[in-house]
């Protein structure tokens, strides 16, 4: 089967509506897919994929703030607080007074944090594999290619941009 999908050739899948030719749609099922095997693969950590997000962003650049967090990993300042609260309850990650401002908090991960990514990382290897394993390992990477690059293109669309 080829690559390219014409406009006239029908789906695999039945479709009265029409509706899985909607990038849209299809893009918030694969949402929806990701997530459920995020979860499945991820479940004995507790860990959603915007905690790991956030975690994983502040292992890979200590001492950020809120803001920088929410802007890295695209959501809104109010998301990112409820998820920087529930790591930070669970003793995963540190707010921190800043040096230069005193109303500035800086986030830091934990050793437990540390310990939580560290032993989450496989699990989270196999969630990516498993979104991707139907596809071959050159689909693959196209399919990342040209997922990435409508993220690019389109980032400014986002109510939360990032970086």
């Amino acid at each position: 089967m080829s690559d390219t999908l014409p406009d006239t050739q029908p789906i695999d899948t039945p479709d009265p509506l029409g509706l899985n030719r909607l990038p849209g749609h299809a893009i918030r099922r694969l949402h929806q897919i990701a997530v459920g095997i995020f979860h499945q693969e991820v479940e004995g950590f507790h860990l959603t994929p915007l905690q790991y997000g956030a975690l994983w962003t502040v292992r890979e650049q200590p001492g950020i703030d809120q803001r920088t967090l929410a802007r890295l990993i695209a959501l809104d300042t109010s998301t990112t607080a409820g998820v920087v609260d529930r790591l930070e309850a669970r003793g995963l990650l540190q707010r921190r007074l800043s040096a230069q401002d005193r109303r500035v908090r800086l986030l830091h991960i934990t050793e437990a944090g540390q310990a939580l990514l560290a032993e989450a990382e496989p699990a989270v290897a196999r969630a990516q594999a498993l979104i991707l394993a139907p596809l071959t390992g050159p689909q693959q990477r196209t399919f990342m290619r040209l997922l990435l690059r409508l993220v690019e293109e389109n980032n400014a669309f986002s109510r939360a941009p990032s970086e």
